[in-house]
C-alpha cells in the first residue's frame, strides 16, 4: 500500500506515542524513517537527560546492539523462544550466555543471585541445567538459585515475588508452548515489576509460538554448524567441536525488518561474537602423477562408459 506525506507523519507520531507510553525514546529510528534510511539507531547513552533508563547490556555485536539501542535492557522482559523441542537446548544455551553476562558487569560488586524458574514439565522435555556444565559454560554456580514449580501459576508467582525483592542479577523463567495461563497481561505484570525493581527477566520459552507480550525484544534461536577447536598455529584440530553457534533472529524490536545473524559463545571469553561460516573449498579436480596423452576411441566402437539404458537382459538359454 503507498503512504502518503500525511499517513506516514501520523505513523511517525503514533510511534512517538507508544514511546512515551513505554517510557522509551526512539528518536534514531523516527530520524532514520523520515529520511528514507535502513534502520539505524541512536544509542541509549544520549537519553540520560530525558530520564531513559541507559542501563542496559551489550552484547558485543555492532549491528545487533544497534538494533538494541545499545543493548538488552537490565530492568524489563526479553523473550527467547525455541521453534521446536529440539531446538530447546540452543535457546538455553543463548540465556545462560546473557545469564553470565549479568553476571560478568558486575563481578567487582557483592555477589547477587541468578533466578532459574523452570517448571517441571520443560525440564522433562528438553532437560535440566546441569551443575558443572554449567561452570564450565562460564557461570558461576555458586550464584545460582533453581526452582522447579510444577504448574505454570507456580512459576509466575514465584517470578512475581523474586522481582518484588530486587536482589537478584538475572531472572530466567522457563515455560513450555504457549500455555492460556501465560498471555499478555501476564507478561505486562512481569515487565512492569522487572522495570519498578531495575532487574532483567528472562523468559524462555520451549516449542512456542509468536504471540502478544509486553517483551521488548524478542529473539528466535536455532543451533548453527560450528568451527573446530582452534590450535596454537591457527588450524583447526580435525573431528573437533568449537564453541556453540546460535542462529539468533530479532522478531521484536524497533527495526522495520527482523534480523538473522550467527553468534558464536565464548566460555573462556565470556562473550559472544559474530560467526562467519568458512565456505566449503571444492574438491579439487583429480590429476595423474604423469600426464599421458589420450587416445582416440577405436573405429566403429563408443568411447567411454555406456550410457545406463542401453544394456539389456537376455533369457537364459536352455
Amino acid at each position: 500500500m503507498v503512504q502518503t506525506p500525511m499517513t506516514r507523519e501520523r505513523l511517525f507520531a503514533l510511534r512517538e506515542t507508544i514511546a512515551q507510553l513505554e517510557n522509551e525514546n526512539v528518536p534514531g529510528l523516527l530520524k532514520a524513517a523520515r529520511k528514507g534510511a535502513p534502520a539505524g539507531f541512536e544509542p541509549r547513552a544520549g537519553n540520560e537527560d530525558k530520564g531513559v533508563s541507559t542501563h542496559v547490556l551489550p552484547l558485543g555485536i555492532a549491528a545487533l546492539d544497534d538494533i538494541l539501542q545499545g543493548g538488552l535492557p537490565l530492568g524489563g522482559l526479553t523473550e527467547i523462544r525455541a521453534a521446536e523441542t529440539r531446538d530447546a537446548g540452543a535457546a538455553m544455551g543463548f540465556v545462560l550466555a546473557l545469564a553470565v553476562l549479568c553476571q560478568s558487569v558486575h563481578r567487582a560488586e557483592a555477589a547477587s543471585p541468578i533466578l532459574w524458574i523452570g517448571q517441571g514439565m520443560t525440564g522433562a522435555e528438553a532437560g535440566v541445567p546441569y551443575g558443572r556444565g554449567l561452570q564450565a559454560y562460564g557461570l558461576d554456580i555458586g550464584c545460582c538459585i533453581f526452582s522447579s514449580p510444577r504448574t505454570i501459576a507456580d512459576s509466575l508467582w514465584i517470578a512475581e515475588a523474586a522481582l518484588s525483592v530486587p536482589i537478584f542479577r538475572a531472572i530466567i523463567l522457563e515455560v513450555r508452548g504457549n500455555p492460556a495461563q501465560f498471555g499478555l497481561n501476564e507478561s505486562r505484570r512481569l515487565h512492569m515489576r522487572a522495570r519498578t525493581g531495575h532487574v532483567p527477566i528472562f523468559l524462555l520459552r520451549q516449542a512456542g509460538e509468536e504471540e502478544a507480550s509486553s517483551a521488548l525484544f524478542r529473539f528466535l534461536v536455532a543451533p548453527a554448524p560450528t568451527a573446530g577447536r582452534p590450535l596454537p598455529d591457527g588450524s583447526m584440530l580435525a573431528g573437533s567441536i568449537g564453541n556453540p553457534v546460535f542462529r539468533v533472529t530479532v522478531e521484536k524490536s524497533r527495526a522495520f525488518a527482523p534480523l538473522e545473524l550467527l553468534m558464536e559463545w565464548s566460555s573462556h571469553a565470556r562473550s559472544f561474537r559474530h560467526f562467519v561460516p568458512e565456505t566449503a573449498a571444492s574438491p579439487a579436480k583429480f590429476q595423474p602423477a604423469h600426464s599421458v596423452a589420450e587416445l582416440p576411441a577405436p573405429a566403429g566402437r563408443p568411447g567411454g562408459a555406456d550410457e545406463m539404458g542401453r544394456i539389456m537382459a537376455f533369457q537364459k538359454a536352455s
